[in-house]
């Protein structure tokens, strides 16, 4: 029996930051936008189609930016905003298909192999990109494929505000004329090097046989080769929400030290952050949870930003407690949970202290990474009995 056909979507919310940015003042579409930090320290988190066309880009610095586009709109960060229509294009998406993954906060893979035996793919697809530009009012495209590579590649060839259908048996035609940088991975270097060997598009690298390639660039260059051929494997990975990272932590002696109690909270709140950094995961919701000690257990849970930082995750959890805990009641166990995780792609230079506050944690990252996870602690988490650090 013949393997289903494979059909994969994958959708990518336009300029999302600037989109949300013109839905709160309409009076800024189109117009050069650039969403980000300071005019003097900050780095663009997007900019719109009228900012692009002057060279400005995302993550160059605001300085720079300003400098190819000086009369460019500022537009600082709404977080929560980016939050809610990120929550309200998933529900959507949730709501339909039968398996999609959310590979970041404006960027999704839909996986409709076999489903052609019941509904047409493009067709389904295209109902779906007009919902979502219906109810929400932002511009998405996406691209239609027989693998996630090329779909993602044909939905950046349908922007802006597009979509594209790259026939199953057609994707080495399509791919053939683009530049070998469409593919992510080709970096500066890797391209500097292609193009010494006289490979501009992914057709001249189609054409370079393997073993060449190979050698110039060891497995990468075997990896580009079947790329250049179309052909990529990579799976639709599932999203759910109950995906979590979580720690608990049974006492030894029943606890109503509400003192004690925070400082473990805020022990292991800073551990699941820590663990959520490696993971490069952001969170949008955070749970508390408290069992008694006749097993007795509560717990509640709150959406939130979506944010990988100590600092602002610390207060939510602190305030859950409060809201949960019997005052004066002995605790058997104590626990925090971070749910509705999502690929780091909330640009952090909205704010004028992110980059520094970003260094700063990667900075303490680094030193448990090295030195164990308990080598830095918060001072609220450090007791007299605590040894100090060695």
């Amino acid at each position: 029996m013949a393997n289903p056909q494979r059909y994969i979507a994958h959708f990518d919310l336009d300029s999302f930051f600037v989109s949300v940015a013109i839905l709160n003042d309409p009076s800024l579409k189109g117009k050069a936008v650039i969403v980000g930090g300071s005019r003097e320290r900050g780095v663009v988190t997007s900019a719109s189609y009228e900012a692009r066309r002057f060279g400005v880009r995302s993550a160059m610095p605001m300085r720079a930016a300003l400098k190819l586009c000086p009369h460019a709109i500022l537009v600082g960060g709404t977080r929560g905003e980016y939050s809610r229509y990120s929550r309200w294009v998933t529900d959507i998406i949730a709501a339909k298909a039968p398996l999609f993954e959310k590979a970041s906060i404006d960027e999704f893979y839909i996986d409709l192999t076999g489903m052609d035996k019941f509904f047409d793919p493009l067709k389904w697809t295209v109902d779906l990109r007009a919902e979502i530009i219906e109810k929400t009012q932002l511009p998405i495209s996406f691209g239609l494929a027989t693998n996630k590579m090329v779909a993602k590649i044909a939905t950046d060839e349908a922007k802006p505000n597009g979509y594209l259908f790259v026939q199953p048996g057609k994707e080495k035609e399509f791919l053939a004329p683009l530049p070998v940088d469409k593919f992510s991975g080709v970096g500066e270097q890797t391209y500097i090097t292609l193009k010494a060997m006289g490979i501009y598009t992914i057709r001249d690298l189609s054409e370079t046989p393997i073993a060449v390639l190979e050698k110039k660039l060891g497995k990468y260059g075997g990896d580009l080769w079947r790329k250049s051929q179309g052909i990529h494997n990579g799976e639709v990975h599932a999203y759910h929400e109950a995906k979590s990272i979580s720690c608990e932590n049974t006492f030894e002696e029943n606890s109503a030290d509400t003192a004690f109690l925070l400082s473990e909270l805020v022990r292991m709140t800073e551990r699941v952050a820590y663990e959520l950094r490696q993971d490069e995961k952001l969170t949008g919701c955070i749970a508390v949870k408290i069992r008694y000690p006749d097993f007795e257990t509560t717990s509640k849970q709150t959406t939130i930003d979506y944010t990988l930082r100590d600092d602002e995750l610390i207060p939510v959890a602190i305030d859950l407690f409060h809201k949960l805990y019997r005052k004066g009641v002995p605790v058997r166990l104590l626990g925090v949970r971070l749910s509705e995780l999502t690929n780091h792609a909330v640009q952090a230079s909205l704010f004028e202290d992110a980059e520094k506050k970003n260094n700063l944690y990667k900075a303490i990252d680094d030193v448990k990474n090295k030195f164990g996870k308990t080598s830095l602690k918060k001072a609220r988490t450090v007791t007299a009995k605590d040894p100090p650090s060695s």
